[in-house]
């Protein structure tokens, strides 16, 4: 008779040869669990940063109305530096500056260049000094020389180192000397080389000229106040020139050439 432990016996063996349970997806999730179990974000941190970029916006859009539409930081002041006989008026009148209008739309450059058209006016500078003020400084042209328009004309042309003409005046002008060219303008090459030598000579002597001429911008010269004429020649060597000058003027002389300052000659 088979005892019941050996009839028991195949079945436990069975048992024990079947396939293992598969313990290499234990403590695994499937993506879908996960995505159920994630935690969700705390919905009063959400308000806070919709708030946040909400007040960021309203703040860009401010500024930007601030500065660029509003009066809050528009003009109110013009200050002009530098003005003498072209009136401050003038000047402001030619900048055209709206008040009121905003700082950063003011046009800076398209300012100085109303402003620069101006015929007294050499150099301008536009700025903004923050928070209403917008400040021109300018440098007038300051006359060098003069040229009489003649009988029928409309007075002495005053004529600044750049060979531009920039006034009119009915009064001979005293301290400065006359411009002898066949014509004169800013365009003309002996008006500059002129222009230039008297500019370029010291001030002690420069007091002395009393009239300059040239037919070519090589062939500048001028006459003295004691009657002596000084051949200069071109614009360049200007300090050696001068310094050749000096010695020559303490000899007696009338024409003074110094146009080739290593040979300078006095006849």
């Amino acid at each position: 008779m088979t005892s019941t432990r050996e009839r028991r016996g195949p079945a436990r063996e069975a048992g024990r040869t079947s396939a293992p349970p598969d313990r290499s997806r234990r403590g695994r999730r499937t993506e879908a669990e996960r995505q159920r179990t994630r935690p969700r974000p705390n919905r009063r941190k959400e308000i806070r940063r919709r708030w946040v970029a909400l007040l960021t916006l309203l703040t860009i859009v401010g500024g930007v109305y601030l500065l660029f539409f509003s009066s809050l930081l528009g003009v109110k002041n013009v200050e002009v530096v530098g003005a003498k006989s072209v009136s401050a008026d003038q000047i402001r009148a030619a900048a055209a500056i709206q008040d009121g209008k905003p700082m950063l739309r003011v046009d800076v450059d398209g300012i100085r260049d109303s402003i620069a058209e101006l015929s007294g006016i050499a150099t301008v500078e536009v700025s903004r000094s923050w928070p209403n003020t917008v400040e021109i400084a300018v440098t007038e042209r300051t006359a060098i020389a003069f040229f009489d328009s003649g009988p029928g004309g409309d007075g002495f042309h005053l004529v600044d180192g750049g060979g531009v003409v920039f006034k009119t005046v009915k009064i001979r002008p005293a301290g400065i000397p006359q411009l002898k060219l066949p014509k004169v303008s800013v365009d003309d090459p002996v008006t500059r080389a002129v222009t230039s030598v008297l500019g370029a000579i010291p001030q002690p002597l420069q007091k002395q000229v009393t009239s300059a001429s040239a037919k070519t911008p090589g062939s500048v010269e001028f006459t003295l106040a004691d009657g002596k004429t000084v051949r200069w020649g071109s614009a360049e060597q200007a300090d050696r020139k001068a310094k050749v000058l000096a010695a020559l003027l303490t000899q007696p002389g009338k024409v003074y050439d110094v146009s080739a300052p290593e040979l300078p000659t006095i006849s």
